[in-house]
């Protein structure tokens, strides 16, 4: 990973994707094939292990390239997944993707400071854009990537899993159908222990810190449970490893949302400790999903009987993903995740930065 950064940071140039509305904008321009090639841009941990072995499994894309700044990478992956020359890139010449209609989608998985710029030229480029979470580092930024994305008639989706994940969809369900009455309470925390020391996630230039990374999730939780966008927060942030996470880069992040509806909702996020729940109080009863974001598997229960553990293996979460973003493009339907959900919740995490900054309430 450091040796990517390192690339990255010395080839990166200076140089989007939403769902673009009406879909019919998009039927001139989207290819008509019964899969989409995928190109992956940064080959890290996520791609390696979840997303390459994810497109695998997939129905409706394929492996189809891949974008690299480490030629021992590029030949591994050439070997294991049978990429032909013409499909594999560098960051020099990632432009000349335009020119390749083997490649469909291109998937920026790459740290977060380096989101806005590839998806930028992706969709200039001509390609729909997947892009992962966190979408970008700024508001700003992600509603550049929105429009730009928008003008060239691209789809953009932010790699959201859970929201094509079975139990959390019926989680959703459960409460919009009032199973527990109006919604009172949301606690919801995402965290691990992380020993790495010089990982992009502990560097804050390139969008490290944890409320970019697990505390999408934690956001997630309490706006997926409400149903609703806060309309205020009170935010803490801390280190008990200050030689780690310093110059205000935090390990561990606290904020209290505060809803339109007078709901609230306590949200952690950590790299300093395990933690995986959504807890949600109602009016009529409760839910509970424990692990709530795991990628082995999501479970549940509530009030009423309600249960779910729909059963599935690793990657199984990013195949459904995949399979169901590129179904919406070839099909010119909406994707489940769009820029704008992206946008909308890095408004709250700089929202969060603020509060914990300043020491006080922050109204969005």
């Amino acid at each position: 990973m450091t040796s990517r950064r390192t690339i990255l940071q010395t080839l990166s140039l200076a140089s989007a994707s939403t769902l673009v509305s009406p879909h019919t904008l998009l039927a001139a321009t989207s290819p008509k094939k019964d899969k989409l090639g995928v190109a992956l841009v940064g080959l890290g941990y996520y791609s390696t292990d979840l997303l390459a072995p994810a497109l695998q499994q997939t129905k409706n894309c394929y492996l189809a390239g891949i974008v690299t700044g480490t030629p021992s990478k590029a030949e591994k992956w050439k070997k294991q997944y049978n990429i032909p020359d013409k499909n594999i890139y560098s960051y020099q010449t990632f432009d000349q993707i335009a020119n390749n209609p083997d490649i469909d989608v291109v998937y920026v998985v790459l740290p977060p400071s380096m989101h806005e710029e590839y998806v930028v030229r992706a969709a200039k480029a001509g390609k729909h854009v997947w892009v992962e979470k966190p979408m970008a580092v700024t508001e700003k930024e992600c509603q550049n990537m929105i429009d730009t994305c928008r003008k060239n008639k691209r789809v953009l989706t932010v790699g959201y899993r859970l929201h094509h994940e079975p139990n959390t969809q019926a989680y959703i369900k459960y409460l919009r159908d009032g199973n527990i009455g109006k919604i009172n309470m949301v606690n919801c925390a995402a965290g691990y222990y992380d020993a790495r020391t010089d990982h992009w996630k502990q560097k804050k230039e390139m969008g490290g810190g944890v409320m970019y990374d697990m505390g999408v999730y934690a956001i997630q939780g309490a706006r997926l449970a409400t149903g609703e966008e806060p309309i205020a927060l009170t935010a803490q942030q801390y280190t008990t490893r200050p030689d780690v996470y310093k110059n205000g880069l935090d390990e561990t992040s606290m904020a209290q949302l505060e809803f339109p509806s007078g709901a609230r909702a306590a949200i952690q996020s950590s790299y300093g400790m395990n933690m995986n729940f959504l807890h949600v109080t109602g009016q009529k009863g409760k839910l509970r999903m424990e692990p709530y974001s795991d990628y082995n598997g999501v479970r549940g229960d509530g009030t009423g009987g309600f249960k779910t553990d729909v059963p599935y293996k690793t990657p199984g979460q990013q195949t459904m993903q995949m399979d169901n973003d590129a179904k919406a493009i070839m099909q010119n339907t909406a994707v489940l995740v769009p820029g704008e959900e992206g946008l909308a919740d890095i408004r709250i995490v700089e929202a969060i930065y603020k509060s914990a900054k300043a020491g006080k309430r922050v109204t969005l």
